[in-house]
C-alpha cells in the first residue's frame, strides 16, 4: 500500500473518530447548526424590517448567514485539536502505525462536513422563510464550490490556532475574531451604510468579497472581480492555515 493510500485510510479513521465526538456533544451540534439558524430567525424576523437593502431582506441576509454558519462551527475544532495535543493523545498515536498528518486532516474534514450540514440547514430554513434566489444550476455549483473552499480554508486556519494555543480555553478564545468578522462585513447590512472606519474595514476584510460573491451567484449577477478576490482569500486562508498547522505540529508533536 502506498504512503498516499495509507494516509488517506488513516484520515478516514480519524474522521470517524471526530464524527463520533461531534455526535456525542450537544453543544458542538448547537453551535455548528442550531445557533446559526437562531441568528437567522432573529435578524430576518425581528430586525430585518428595519433594514432597507433594496431587496427582500431574506434574500439579502441568506449569503451572510451561510458564512456565519461556517464561522460559528470553528470554535469546537480549535478546542478539539488543542485537547488532543494537551492530553497526550497525539503522542499515543505516534506509537501506532498512523500517519501523523491524518490527525490534522481528520479534524479539517470533519469541520468541513459539519459546516456543510449547517449550510444545508440554513438554506432549508431560508426557503421556508421565503428565500427566492435567481441562481441557475451553474450558479448553485459555484455557491457549493465557494462554500466548500471557505470551509476548507477556515478549517486549516482553525487547526493552526488550536495547535498554537497553550490551553483549551485559549484555543476557543482564539477563534472569536473569526466568529465576529462576519458581523463587521456586508452580511447584515451593506458596507456603504456603515460609519467611517468601520465601512473601510468591512469593505476590505476577507469575508465581505466571499459574501458578496455568494450573494451575486444566488442572484445570478456575480461580479468576476469579487469572485476572484473571494477565491483568493479562501486559498490564502487554506495555505496560511496549512503551513501554520504543519509547522506547529512538528514542533509540539
Amino acid at each position: 500500500m502506498s504512503s498516499v493510500t495509507t494516509a488517506m485510510a488513516d484520515s478516514m479513521i480519524m474522521l470517524r473518530r471526530n464524527l463520533k465526538h461531534t455526535v456525542r456533544s450537544p453543544l458542538v451540534l448547537f453551535n455548528a447548526i442550531l445557533f446559526p439558524i437562531v441568528l437567522m430567525l432573529m435578524f430576518v424576523k425581528v430586525l430585518g424590517g428595519g433594514f432597507d437593502v433594496g431587496v427582500p431582506y431574506i434574500d439579502y441576509a441568506t449569503p451572510g448567514m451561510l458564512v456565519m454558519a461556517v464561522s460559528y462551527g470553528l470554535g469546537s475544532t480549535a478546542t478539539a485539536v488543542n485537547d488532543d495535543m494537551t492530553k497526550g493523545i497525539i503522542n499515543r498515536f505516534k506509537t501506532m502505525d498512523i500517519s501523523r498528518g491524518a490527525v490534522l486532516t481528520g479534524h479539517v474534514i470533519v469541520t468541513t462536513v459539519r459546516c456543510l450540514f449547517a449550510i444545508g440547514a440554513i438554506i432549508g430554513v431560508a426557503f421556508a422563510m421565503g428565500f427566492d434566489p435567481s441562481a441557475s444550476a451553474l450558479d448553485w455549483v459555484g455557491v457549493f464550490g465557494l462554500v466548500v473552499l471557505l470551509c476548507f480554508g477556515a478549517s486549516w486556519l482553525t487547526v493552526g490556532m488550536g495547535l498554537a494555543a497553550k490551553s483549551v480555553e485559549s484555543a476557543g478564545l482564539g477563534t472569536v475574531p473569526l466568529i465576529m468578522l462576519p458581523f463587521l462585513s456586508s452580511a447584515i447590512v451593506p458596507a456603504d451604510t456603515m460609519g467611517a472606519g468601520v465601512k473601510q474595514f468591512a469593505q476590505y476584510q476577507p469575508f465581505t468579497p466571499i459574501i458578496e460573491t455568494l450573494r451575486g451567484l444566488l442572484a445570478d449577477d456575480v461580479s468576476h472581480g469579487k469572485a476572484v478576490a473571494a477565491v483568493a482569500w479562501c486559498v490564502g486562508l487554506a495555505l496560511v492555515g496549512y503551513v501554520w498547522s504543519v509547522s506547529t505540529f512538528k514542533k509540539r508533536a
